[in-house]
């Protein structure tokens, strides 16, 4: 997915060998006005297996291609690998919650909280940055909390932003934004939403797959001639299944020598205690999950380019275990994380196809 922003600035004319590469790599046409769309959660296998509540999307979905989300597969880290093209080891978003270095503490990315200023923890410019400076006008469309908050500056900053609320607010504003050649750019989480509290195969879920669905096509009909439309999204979701979550606070054997567990239930880093050896705990934490995890120490995982090349700075951030969960399993830890959070039926960020796999979804051009 770090091609998607690259290869939209290489179609805008962008003269930069990347962007050209990644606008070739993606069949993109040369046009003067685009608009990228990100659904956030929606999974090429979700969007698939739920295809009847998108007749739109589903005329897409035909011999599109697959993008491959990062890892962890879960908003922030994808959303900065989206904005800036990077690898998740270069730009130091590993997860919904991190390690931070300095100060031992657990920083939030999404509400970033208890984290340094968004730029100081991710320097590296963005396509959004690159266009802007190369006179190609650049306006987000979203809500007017997102404009400025710490994600965004740390994933998606440069060009303008117009607030607005609505999916119908949201779409009227891009397409009043295209109006001038350029490129416009909508991000919609309310099918995410849906899936974390009621689950992706949930009534919910294609109700709120149908909105977007009704909406994405209103706007693709009123598109001034020769606007690409782009569809895309930053990860995919399972449902959880009970039977098979384990609790950090509960067992002694995940317990034991972990200070500190970052990420997510299906993707965590653990934070081992002064002394403790990496290889002994990956080895305790695989006897009690088996086959439902793969644990990793964080050279091994490092080496084997889980996380793209990781920078000297960003090192510290990344666990001293890794571990990405199978099937419908979750590991928590409930002296963390809060009672709403535990209750999660949708959930995200390991390494299976349902998890990794993301629609790459073309019109117009």
């Amino acid at each position: 997915m770090g091609d998607v922003l690259a290869g939209a600035a290489g179609a805008l004319g962008l003269d930069d060998e990347q962007a050209q590469q990644a606008r070739v790599l993606l069949e993109l046409p040369h046009v003067r006005r685009m608009v990228v769309v990100l659904v956030d959660g929606l999974g090429r296998n979700n969007l698939a297996e739920r295809s009847g509540h998108a007749p739109f999307l589903r005329g897409l979905l035909a011999g599109s291609r697959t993008l491959r989300s990062t890892f962890p597969s879960t908003t922030a880290t994808a959303m900065a690998t989206f904005g800036t093209g990077l690898p998740p080891g270069r730009t130091a978003m590993l997860g919904y919650t991190v390690r931070v270095p300095a100060t031992g503490a657990l920083g939030n990315l999404v509400s970033w909280t208890q984290l340094p200023e968004p730029q100081v923890w991710q320097p590296a410019p963005t396509w959004f940055d690159r266009m802007s400076a190369a006179g190609i006008a650049v306006t987000s469309v979203g809500p007017q909390r997102f404009e400025g908050s710490g994600l965004t500056r740390a994933a998606l900053h440069g060009g303008g932003y117009r607030p607005a609320e609505s999916l119908v607010e949201r779409v009227d504003g891009v397409l009043d934004v295209l109006r001038a050649p350029g490129l416009a750019y909508l991000y919609w989480g309310d099918v995410d939403k849906a899936g974390h509290h009621h689950g992706w195969g949930s009534l919910e879920w294609g109700d709120a797959l149908a909105a977007v669905d009704h909406e994405l096509a209103r706007l693709a009909r009123a598109l001034p001639t020769g606007t690409l439309l782009l569809v895309t999204a930053d990860h995919g979701m399972v449902d959880v299944d009970r039977r098979a979550r384990w609790d950090v606070a509960t067992e002694p054997e995940l317990r034991a020598q972990v200070d500190l567990v970052a990420g997510e239930p299906r993707a965590m880093q653990l934070h081992l205690t002064a002394g403790a050896d990496p290889v002994q705990v990956a080895d305790r934490w695989r006897e009690v999950l088996g086959n439902r995890a793969v644990v990793l120490t964080r050279d091994v995982a490092i080496e084997a380019g889980l996380l793209g090349p990781v920078d000297e700075r960003v090192r510290p951030v990344v666990g001293d275990v890794l571990v990405a969960m199978g099937g419908r399993a979750t590991v928590v830890d409930s002296r963390t994380q809060t009672p709403a959070s535990l209750e999660l039926v949708g959930v995200h960020g390991s390494l299976t196809d349902q998890e990794m796999s993301i629609p790459l979804l073309l019109a117009g051009g």
